[in-house]
Order: structure tokens, then sequence, then C-alpha cells
């Protein structure tokens, strides 16, 4: 068993920033984990934002590249995703996951509204 724990969510105004924090326990080595943030906005699917490598080797999709920056700190099981510039576009529920694990936390809610 693992789980996620994340938070940091909120509402922001566009144009805003938000860091999200995500805490991983259980059965999971984490420093060797590649991590994964996820969003699913209402009535869409889940989609991939960003992956980060248990060396801190980070990948985005091109829908928050130059915004977004995940990081991790691998001796507090912890990983983040800082999130800049943000619009409307980005509300969603944000997941972190273990790459192909199954496992998902209860998602942070992000309202980027005026």
């Amino acid at each position: 068993q693992v789980q996620f724990v994340e938070s940091g969510g909120g509402l922001v105004q566009p144009g805003g920033s938000l860091r999200l924090s995500c805490l991983a326990s259980g059965e999971i080595i984490f420093k060797a984990a590649t991590m994964a943030w996820y969003r699913q906005a209402p009535g869409k699917q889940r989609e991939l934002v960003a992956l980060i490598t248990g060396s801190g080797a980070t990948n985005y999709k091109d829908f928050v590249k130059g915004r977004f920056s995940a990081s991790r700190d691998n001796a507090k099981n912890m990983a983040y995703l800082q999130m800049d510039s943000l619009k409307p576009e980005d509300t969603a529920v944000y997941y972190c996951t273990k790459i192909y694990s199954g496992y998902w936390g209860q998602g942070t809610q992000v309202t980027v509204s005026s």
C-alpha cells in the first residue's frame, strides 16, 4: 500500500501562484520513484502535467512549460509543484502519484478566478 496526500491548493487570481505539496508514505522507495503530477478539470479526463525522476530530472507538458516547476525532497518523501502565472484553464483537482503505481491521493483543488 502506498499513500499520497496532496495539499496547497486554493483560490487564486489569474497571474497568481500556488505551491502544491505531496507527501508519500507506505511501501515506496521514494528516492527511486518517478513522481507525476496530474490534474482533472470538471467534465474532462485526468491529464499528466509534469514528471520528476528520483534524481530530480523533470519533464513538463507543453501547456505548463515555463510556468510550472516540479521539485522534490527525498529525505522527507515530499514532492512539490510550483505553479506561477496561473490561468483560469489551470483550474482542476491536482493529484500526485508514483507513475504506474495505480495509487492516488484525494487531490487538492486549484481554482483560478478573478
